[in-house]
């Protein structure tokens, strides 16, 4: 999906097709968010005026390359998952063993459809950790685009979040999907208002 352009992108995503979906859209807009982050690093490293916060915004800059191409990566990935997970369900069922396969089936992709968002959130969340210390300290003339990449990484993480859960009602396997479901939870209460405090630290040096 990489190697589309913006405009096939979103061709493809307004298509008939199931994939590429919301989860692909999360993890592309966690990607986003890395690369203001990154942006917003590029334009503080090497200025007089930011000298005291350069290794702070070296070690964002690296991180945020990283979360990136992890996220950049799940854009794909998510849509590979759900396309596993509908090709179980087409599986013929017209037989007690054909059941069970398409049962087992169903499930093995069902748990994948829910970690790969998971994984999406979790990054998504390590995105927004990095925008409050840029917003604090990066160049005060880029700042409302970190702000934006700080919308843009809560967006994929609450669209994560929701691909997570869609998933959770068809698992069979209770203690994974308990696991999963705590961990989002604790996922979304220490990171889903980050975004809100960088808005208000962006707008208030404006």
């Amino acid at each position: 999906m990489l190697t589309l352009s913006m405009q096939e992108f979103l061709d493809v995503l307004a298509g008939k097709s199931a994939t590429p979906g919301g989860g692909s859209v999360a993890a592309l807009n966690g990607a986003l968010g890395a690369a203001l982050v990154t942006m917003v690093c590029n334009l503080t490293i090497g200025k007089k005026k930011y000298a005291a916060a350069e290794a702070d915004m070296q070690a964002i800059k690296a991180e945020a390359e990283r979360l990136q191409a992890e996220l950049a990566a799940m854009i794909a990935a998510d849509s590979a998952a759900f396309d596993k997970v509908m090709a179980a369900f087409g599986l013929p069922r017209n037989t007690d063993a054909g059941k069970q396969t398409r049962s087992r089936a169903i499930q093995a992709a069902l748990k994948e459809a829910t970690i790969v968002p998971l994984n999406t959130a979790r990054a998504c969340a390590k995105v927004l950790t990095l925008c409050k210390p840029v917003a604090e300290k990066g160049n005060t003339n880029s700042l409302s685009d970190v702000g934006a990449g700080a919308q843009a990484a809560a967006a994929g993480l609450k669209s994560a979040a929701l691909n997570v859960l869609i998933n959770l009602g068809g698992l069979k396997d209770a203690d994974f999907a308990a696991r999963a479901e705590a961990e989002l939870r604790d996922i979304l209460a220490a990171h889903e208002n980050l975004a809100d405090e960088v808005y208000q630290l962006v707008k208030a040096t404006m």
